[in-house]
């Protein structure tokens, strides 16, 4: 379910690539660790966020744990966009994360999911997910085929159609 819009941030301070835009997806804990934007290529969506001081961990690159929260939201994501798929709240039974390689501070984190396969009540998934360009992390997924969100039939859940 989607948070509120008085939780994202202003877009202008933050330099994020040409046809994303800012969006709420996850509720208030990733509203509260993000912004995320969203674009929408050939029917697929694109996720991806800039690494600022927040994402951090120690040694100036990205917590494995924030690039692990983007990870999980990826195949829901592209879930949303999947033809011939209803809308469901997707609850993660299993969720594999390989860390290929770091995302500094300052990077630009941009992943796309990929649904597998569906059945009566899971879903299965995989992802990609990169750093300025070159790969940081592989991502599967099994997720939970929950409950309808609203009518299930939203056309434009994260509001990236035809935003330039």
């Amino acid at each position: 379910m989607n948070a509120p819009d008085t939780l994202l941030p202003p877009t202008d301070a933050i330099d994020i690539p040409e046809g994303f835009r800012a969006v709420s997806v996850g509720g208030h804990f990733v509203a509260h660790n993000g912004p995320l934007y969203a674009r929408l290529i050939d029917g697929r969506v694109q996720v991806g966020f800039r690494v600022q001081p927040h994402h951090t961990n120690p040694l100036g690159i990205c917590h494995g744990g924030m690039l692990a929260t983007f990870a999980d939201m990826l195949i829901p994501c592209a879930a949303m966009y999947e033809p011939g798929l209803e809308r469901r709240f997707l609850p993660t039974i299993s969720l594999q994360v390989d860390y290929m390689g770091a995302a500094p501070l300052g990077a630009w984190v941009q992943g796309e999911g990929q649904v597998l396969r569906t059945t009566r009540n899971m879903l299965f998934g995989q992802a990609l997910v990169t750093a300025n360009g070159e790969p940081a992390l592989r991502v599967s997924g099994v997720f939970k085929r929950g409950p309808l969100i609203n009518d299930g039939d939203a056309k434009d859940p994260l509001g990236v159609l035809n935003i330039l």
